[in-house]
């Protein structure tokens, strides 16, 4: 009996094994055929429309005065809000990772809240602070400045949602790394700045720079809470996501797909660089 216990057992092994690599196969090809439907082929076809009357005619939509204006007010909208959201979150990581006190887990979930609430209601949350009913509409009335259906608005909105970003990638490293070089350096007699720039900093660089990138990508891409605080006016508050939306929506398809393009390859070289840095902090934590 045991020997036909064992002989069954061996069968079964077998034919499960023999089955495996055709169920990984079955897996694979869903994989890549759900991929390829959902994110690969629209984004080759964007490029393919984009090019299909030939590089001049592509390269001439960038020329517009429209388009131009819109990359400049995404390029300056990325270049105030990048730097924001790099101090607070370096500052966040570090009181985090660093200082344990009561409630901790409520201000990460409050620090996680862009990545839960919808884009549209993070611009209507501003709408409703900031807009001429806001509960700060007086004190900007009698300032005479302007958030809502402006540049300070997009500021605002593209803010709110690249909040988490840096942070969220430097708190796992910060705990992974402790804290005895940092004790080490303070023994020596550096002092929190020393410590901070010779000690810490080298050690999350890497995790540091994969936060700005994500932050910078999706500042420049995000649409959303924008579409609902900036009013879309071209020339004005237009970046180059709404740009894509109003001239598709007039039928100027050649001007949206050289938009898209543009937006498209930012987000090719992100990942590029995204694999570039995870090799490195691999390489480094190895």
């Amino acid at each position: 009996m045991p020997t036909n216990s064992s002989t069954l057992s061996s069968s079964t092994l077998s034919t499960s094994e023999s089955a495996k690599p055709w169920a990984q196969w079955v897996m694979i090809a869903i994989a890549i055929g759900y991929l390829a439907l959902v994110l690969l082929l629209p984004a080759v076809n964007v490029f393919y429309q984009a090019l299909a009357k030939g590089v001049g005619p592509f390269l001439t939509h960038f020329a517009e005065a429209d388009m131009q204006t819109a990359i400049g007010l995404t390029l300056f909208v990325a270049f105030i809000v990048v730097p924001l959201n790099t101090v607070f979150g370096l500052f966040a990581a570090w009181a985090i990772a660093r200082h344990p006190f009561r409630g901790k887990p409520i201000v990460i979930s409050i620090l996680d809240l862009p990545f839960s609430i919808s884009p549209v209601v993070a611009g209507l949350m501003m709408v409703l602070l900031y807009g001429q009913q806001g509960w700060l509409s007086p004190i900007l009335q009698f300032i005479n400045f302007k958030v809502i259906f402006a540049v300070p608005g997009i500021v605002l909105a593209t803010a709110f949602v690249t909040l988490p970003f840096v942070a969220r990638e430097v708190i796992p490293v910060l705990e992974e790394v402790g804290t005895d070089e940092e004790e080490a350096a303070r023994t020596l007699g550096a002092n929190n700045w020393q410590i901070f720039w010779n000690v810490t900093l080298p050690n999350i660089r890497w995790g540091l720079l994969y936060g700005v990138l994500l932050t910078n990508a999706r500042a420049m891409g995000e649409f959303g809470a924008v579409s609902v605080v900036a009013g879309n006016i071209a020339r004005k508050t237009q970046t180059l996501s709404l740009f894509v939306e109003d001239s598709y929506k007039q039928y100027a398809t050649g001007a949206a797909f050289s938009a898209s393009v543009l937006l498209g390859a930012l987000g090719l070289l992100t990942l590029i660089l995204k694999e570039i840095l995870e090799r490195k902090t691999h390489r480094k934590t190895a």
